[in-house]
This record gives structure tokens, sequence and C-alpha cells, in this order.
């Protein structure tokens, strides 16, 4: 007897995928240590800057080429003004991208000011110092009066 067809999905194991996958050399994050870990955040960075600044540079390079001055038909006219108003739009869309990442980096910074940290440490760390070297001083000072015979001269 045959199976009976309906348009009832039956439920079945999904397909395991590997969605992030960066590339076969790449460690994974729980091998990589700090240094190389904010190394490759860097080379990222990097790149999505380079992509929209020569998204940027092709468009301004595109835009001069279509606005040559020349004997044109209308259908000529037209298709280059579309053309331009397409690399305007990518240009505008690759400047809002690099707005975000500017934001972005700002952020980061704003969140993750090492120098600021490491300078309010080293700050603490001078008071914590001067106060204890101030301690020992008053320390020896009453040992030295403690120890010190009465009728001896200061």
């Amino acid at each position: 007897m045959a199976e009976p067809q309906t348009d009832v999905s039956r439920p079945s194991a999904l397909p395991t995928a590997n969605l992030l996958h960066r590339g076969a050399n790449s460690k994974s994050v729980v091998d990589q240590d700090s240094a190389e870990y904010l190394d490759t955040i860097e080379e990222e960075w990097n790149k999505r800057v380079d992509n929209e600044v020569e998204t940027l540079v092709d468009g301004m390079v595109d835009l001069v080429s279509l606005a040559s001055i020349a004997d044109k038909d209308k259908f000529r006219i037209a298709q280059e003004s579309f053309q331009a108003e397409s690399r305007a739009e990518s240009m505008v869309r690759a400047a809002h991208s690099l707005l975000s990442i500017t934001h972005s980096m700002k952020l980061l910074l704003l969140l993750s000011d090492e120098a600021q940290i490491a300078h309010r440490r080293d700050a603490e760390l001078k008071l914590v110092q001067e106060e204890k070297d101030g301690t020992k001083n008053e320390a020896a000072q009453l040992l030295d009066e403690l120890l010190r015979r009465p009728g001896q001269p200061i």
C-alpha cells in the first residue's frame, strides 16, 4: 500500500552548517591569546574601512568619467544620468557605513580606554606608595622614641 501524501511538514534533522567559517588557517577565539585576538579584530576593521573607502573612490572616478561634455543623444544622457544616480547612492551608502564604523570605534575607545585606566592605576599606585612611605617613617619615629632611654639627648 502506498503511503498517503500530505502537505504537513515532517520533522527531520537539520543539516549542520558552519555559519561563521572564516578560513582554514584562522584559529578559534579560544585558541587565540589576547594580542592575536586584538590583531584579528583590527584587521577586520581595517578591511571594512578599506572596502568603503575603495567604494567611495571608485564612485568618484566613475562620476568624473560620466561628466564628460560631448554631443549626446537623449538616450545616452538618460543612461549616464541613471549611472550617476546609482553611483551616488552607492557612495552615500559607503559614507553612511564609514560613519557607522567611526561611531563604533568611538564607542570602543570610550568603553575600553586602556590608557586612561592605566593612568588612573598608576596615580592610585603612587598615592598608596606615598602613604606607605609616610606610615613607615611614622613607625620608625615611634620606634626610635620607644627604644630611646630616658635622659638621652635627641
